[in-house]
């Protein structure tokens, strides 16, 4: 297998999505599926001997959900590699889990009736860095579950760090902007409002686009909507 070949790990306890997801995945040149769980305790044992780039995870799974095997995951010692970076797969309704899911480490977040090309830019968006994070599904998911978030009374020291711009940009991001839309809003270049992300989580210690949007409710930098 070529090293810029993306290795991909599906998580889901219905063997026929597994199926149409392999079948997927496999048509792309530039990716492959390494492996498949059932459930999150059998991904977790076998990702550990399985070297795997993104892994796919459904949520709501028999014996050990989504949730803590994307937490698990992300605890677990990584000797010379990096753990997978998990894009949580939710329900049309937005299931309960994927907040909790985003706050264990998930890279992202997409509903299972993405489509396909969505869902093969969303594997490629993850891999090079980046995390996914669809506005719409953000903004609804964030507000919904709001009343779960922790209560936003003081700022975290860190963010008394940022300059006014980069504030500016974090609230934003928060609010679930693509950094073309953020660049139109200021008349900034895209390359300048990837500079300012890339400072941000630099100064939080955070990792990804995901992160900062759930800084963004837990800090009050953003309200939900009423």
């Amino acid at each position: 297998m070529s090293d810029d070949v993306i290795r991909v790990f599906l998580v889901d306890d219905q063997e026929l999505v597994r199926a149409g997801f392999t079948m997927l995945v496999d048509s792309q040149a530039d990716m492959r599926v390494v492996g498949q769980a059932g459930d999150g305790g059998e991904a977790v044992e076998k990702i550990q001997v399985t070297a795997c780039d993104v892994v796919l995870m459904d949520v709501r799974m028999p014996r050990l959900d989504g949730v803590e095997a994307t937490r698990r995951l992300n605890s677990l010692p990584q000797a010379s590699t990096q753990a997978p970076r998990v894009i949580v797969l939710t329900t049309f309704d937005l299931d309960e889990y994927a907040f909790a899911a985003i706050k264990a480490g998930a890279a992202g977040f997409l509903l299972k009736n993405t489509p396909p090309a969505d869902l093969l830019s969303a594997i490629r968006q993850v891999y090079s860095g980046d995390a996914v994070v669809s506005p719409s599904t953000t903004k609804r998911l964030l507000e919904h579950f709001a009343g779960a978030l922790p209560d936003a009374g003081t700022e975290r020291p860190d963010l008394g760090d940022l300059t006014a711009r980069e504030r500016e940009v974090l609230i934003e991001v928060a609010r679930g902007l693509s950094n073309t839309e953020i660049a139109k809003l200021f008349t900034l270049s895209e390359a300048t409002v990837k500079t300012h992300i890339g400072r941000i989580l630099a100064k939080t210690g955070l990792r990804d686009r995901v992160a900062l949007v759930v800084l963004g409710y837990e800090t009050g930098l953003v309200k939900p909507s009423k």
